[in-house]
């Protein structure tokens, strides 16, 4: 089953066209990694999947059926982000993380409780959110979309600038809520190794671009763009 299938779709801001992809289609219960430098359309990418956003041409459908102009509170709750900066209220861990929860009138029935265990949080439940450090923090927003057992997880950079064990920690998670629960999962990141180490499939986004998709083997070992080719080496691309 396909959850989104997007073609001929594009994305300007003041007259710049920063997205332009012809075809891209995510399939149910995968791990997709997108790959590509700054700047290249990633982001701008995952707030289209997270219906944030509007294509200004083109078509994304959700599960086979077009996107309606009025997105009902119950299908925007079925896809879940965790931005590369999240933002925690100035309350405890506990209670960000519970936060969704009772803005949906959800009783948490353990699942709180659960989410801070498998993110090593359990011992900073009370603590201030805003005392927390950059690895902790991250954790935080993935526990909190977490709770929420989302069908999609988009994820932006989730570990940029973090230590070996939170990324560690945060890969792991991931790829148990993928394997696991069936979770479906869109990463975008720069970083080529962590994309090989956990994504089924891998694409490359240049300058808004999609200029390949392809299962994670043969995207780094047999790959059909030089420019892919290129940028999984580490050298420049014009």
């Amino acid at each position: 089953m396909i959850t989104y299938r997007l073609a001929g779709v594009r994305k300007s801001y003041a007259g710049r066209t920063v997205l332009d992809v012809d075809h891209l289609d995510v399939s149910s219960g995968e791990l997709l990694a997108i790959l590509g430098p700054s700047g290249a359309g990633k982001s701008t990418l995952l707030r289209l999947l997270n219906f944030l956003e509007a294509p200004d041409a083109g078509s994304i459908l959700f599960d086979g059926q077009p996107l309606p102009d009025d997105l009902s509170p119950a299908l925007r709750r079925r896809v879940t982000t965790v931005f590369q900066r999240p933002v925690l209220l100035n309350r405890s861990v506990r209670d960000n993380v519970a936060y969704g929860l009772r803005l949906r009138g959800e009783s948490p029935d353990g699942r709180v409780e659960d989410a801070l265990a498998r993110m090593d949080l359990t011992a900073l439940a009370r603590a201030p959110a805003h005392r927390l450090s950059g690895g902790e923090t991250q954790r935080v927003a993935l526990a909190r979309a977490l709770v929420l057992r989302p069908d999609v997880l988009l994820l932006d950079e989730p570990t940029a600038n973090l230590d070996p064990y939170n990324v560690a920690l945060i890969e792991s998670i991931v790829r148990e809520q993928n394997a696991r629960l069936g979770v479906t999962v869109v990463l975008v990141t720069h970083n080529v190794f962590q994309a090989r180490r956990i994504a089924g499939r891998v694409g490359l986004l240049l300058g808004g671009k999609l200029i390949e998709v392809a299962p994670t083997a043969d995207f780094f070992e047999r790959p059909r763009d030089p420019r892919t080719a290129a940028f999984v080496k580490g050298k420049m691309i014009c």
